[in-house]
């Protein structure tokens, strides 16, 4: 971390944020230590995005999320909604295809691509970029989706690499040497 935060005088608070994300990860992520001098943010972070990732299709809100964060050049966002896209919805066959810029179908690249925009230039979208989606079967609704997914990214991304959070060198372990070097998009993967 290029930061050195001072965890909050709410002990109790931090103890349990580090404890929950180790329980959900497995490990302590590295971008945990970012929000230790201010528990509450995480929880908010955590309430916002699960209110986003529950009112959407889990497949489209993590190719979304994807989209976004290589717009944003965060490996470890790419790389951790990677695990989550083959890991949580079974679909390797997409995280391959994204890896390799070969073989997604014409929805997930629309969406990737429109997510990316939001993220890298939301004043920039026109209504071509939107009529591209509506085209491809998205309603305005799941469109309005993918914009939340995309900007809720926008934060903690941000947040990740700004603290100079290295991505867990467990996301780099969870991939083939090729399709993990193509998820760095930005701060390299942590030695393990």
């Amino acid at each position: 971390m290029l930061i050195n935060l001072t965890p909050s005088e709410a002990t109790e608070d931090v103890e349990k944020y580090l404890a929950g994300q180790t329980k959900a990860w497995g490990y302590l992520p590295n971008y945990a230590n970012a929000y230790v001098s201010r528990p509450e943010v995480a929880r908010g972070w955590a309430v916002l995005n699960g209110s986003i990732r529950d009112g959407m299709d889990p497949r489209r809100y993590e190719i979304a999320t994807i989209g976004a964060a290589r717009a944003l050049r965060s490996t470890y966002c790419t790389a951790a909604h990677a695990k989550f896209l083959r890991d949580d919805c079974g679909d390797e066959r997409a995280v391959v295809a994204i890896a390799t810029g070969d073989g997604l179908d014409e929805v997930d690249q629309a969406v990737m691509t429109f997510a990316g925009k939001v993220a890298r230039d939301a004043a920039s979208i026109t209504a071509e970029d939107v009529e591209a989606l509506r085209q491809v079967g998205l309603t305005d609704n799941e469109i309005g989706d993918v914009v939340f997914a995309a900007a809720a990214r926008c934060f903690f991304a941000t947040v990740a690499d700004a603290f100079g959070a290295e991505p867990d060198h467990q996301l780099g372990d969870q991939f083939e040497p090729a399709v993990r070097d193509a998820f760095v998009v930005g701060r390299p993967i942590a030695e393990g």
